[in-house]
């Protein structure tokens, strides 16, 4: 049987999904009172949450405002990648050379289903980025190196939150599903060159749309 999780915990893994997820929007006043009734826990393990959130960097202290979820600017969206391309493409290169086992085959299918899957209805979204999550998880275990998966997985809790950005544009999902495709078929095939240049495709394309999503936000920080 499973342990359950601390209150502290589940506050903090709440509010974290909410954030990542836009529904907590950056700029959002996270009042103890309102958060610890809605999570239906009491305020020390509350504050235990949003301590580990500001170390994530997903809440920040304003003066007169008290915490707030953090913006996602173009500045910052900017520096995301380009640390993002020199640990993935990292990654991959040696994911290709290290993977055993059937996982990236098997991930391979699911890929090549994802536009069916895409044109499905929007609920299906959630599947298509389940998917992509389940991709960086067998890149981790490929790699086998627990500085570099760490740093990654560090990054990857901004990342969703600017991948979920894209959730409004069907195009660029599907697109991306390509490029998923093309990075695991190089993968597949042990091939690390195409594997990182498949990769370097892929973070350009997604950069630019990131970009373009996050200019016609509202919700955006100043440039």
């Amino acid at each position: 049987m499973a342990t359950p999780l601390r209150a502290s915990e589940r506050a903090y893994r709440a509010l974290r999904d909410d954030i990542v997820e836009w529904r907590l929007a950056p700029g959002t006043i996270l009042g103890e009172v309102e958060q610890a009734a809605r999570l239906g826990v009491s305020r020390t393990p509350l504050r235990e949450a949003l301590s580990r959130l500001m170390a994530d960097g997903l809440v920040s202290s304003q003066s007169g405002r008290g915490l707030v979820v953090t913006d996602v600017s173009v500045a910052n969206i900017r520096e995301l990648f380009d640390v993002r391309k020199a640990l993935e493409v990292k990654a991959v290169r040696l994911a290709a050379v290290q993977h055993t086992g059937t996982t990236f085959a098997d991930l391979e299918r699911e890929f090549e289903e994802v536009p069916e899957l895409l044109s499905r209805d929007d609920s299906e979204r959630s599947a298509y980025f389940d998917l992509v999550r389940r991709f960086d998880d067998a890149v981790d275990d490929a790699v086998e190196n627990d500085y570099l998966t760490g740093a990654l997985n560090s990054l990857r809790t901004h990342l969703v939150r600017v991948r979920r950005l894209a959730k409004d544009n069907p195009e660029r999902l599907a697109a991306a599903a390509r490029e998923h495709l093309l990075i695991v078929h190089a993968i597949v095939a042990r091939d690390a060159e195409l594997a990182a240049h498949a990769t370097h495709v892929h973070l350009h394309h997604a950069l630019a749309s990131a970009l373009a999503m996050a200019a016609e936000s509202p919700l955006r920080a100043a440039n």
